[in-house]
């Protein structure tokens, strides 16, 4: 719920039924606020939802996901500026590839995500643990990895939850987003806080 209005996995949960999506949403809050390690929340999520292809595929054909207000400009500025932005997430890499193909970030090379896997009819199967976002700190070994290989000098960090406050360090800063939702340990704990992309994109074009 940063770059979009929602969180990608209550989306689809809700798409289900009105009983899963109200489940899965309590797991969320808890692992968002980092009062239930995230590997945890994950798979019980997912125990729950069971999504096949299939439903993955009718939830973004019949809710469409929506941007937060003001993130395509200022994914726009960032670019005008020569930065590189990833998207690094602990939602499903099946619902946000499509929006970082609108964004224009490499789904390949660019994105950081929890996959799915499903069996040959296209069942759900189980997620690969093996992705670093599906455990807690994974955002932070990602920023880590990308400190090493590309040589960045330095690295930020922008979302709205527990997860995202913890790759820093090694994010050189992290800003909190509460444009969606205020959560109080991220406000606290955030180099700065904004609650509208303006204020980032006035930056951004400032320098």
């Amino acid at each position: 719920s940063t770059v979009i209005t929602e969180e990608g996995i209550d989306v689809l949960a809700a798409s289900l039924s009105p009983d899963v999506g109200k489940k899965v949403a309590e797991f969320t809050a808890n692992a968002m606020g980092g009062s239930m390690p995230f590997h945890v929340a994950l798979a019980n999520r997912l125990d729950i939802m069971k999504p096949s292809r299939k439903d993955i595929d009718d939830c973004l054909k019949n809710h469409p996901l929506k941007f937060s207000p003001g993130l395509e400009e200022f994914i726009n500025a960032l670019r005008n500026q020569g930065t590189v932005v990833y998207l690094v997430s602990g939602g499903f890499r099946q619902m946000i590839d499509p929006v970082a193909e609108i964004l224009g970030v490499d789904t390949k090379t660019q994105v950081y995500a929890n996959n799915i896997l499903f069996d040959q009819a296209g069942e759900y199967k189980n997620f690969d643990e093996k992705e670093p976002t599906s455990r807690a700190g994974g955002k932070a070994r990602v920023v880590g990895m990308l400190k090493e290989t590309m040589k960045y000098k330095s690295i930020v960090m922008i979302g709205d939850g527990a997860t995202d406050m913890e790759a820093r360090p090694p994010a050189d800063a992290f800003i909190g987003y509460g444009g969606i939702a205020v959560r109080a340990a991220v406000k606290e704990g955030a180099d700065w806080f904004v609650t509208d992309f303006n204020d980032l994109i006035n930056v951004v074009k400032s320098e």
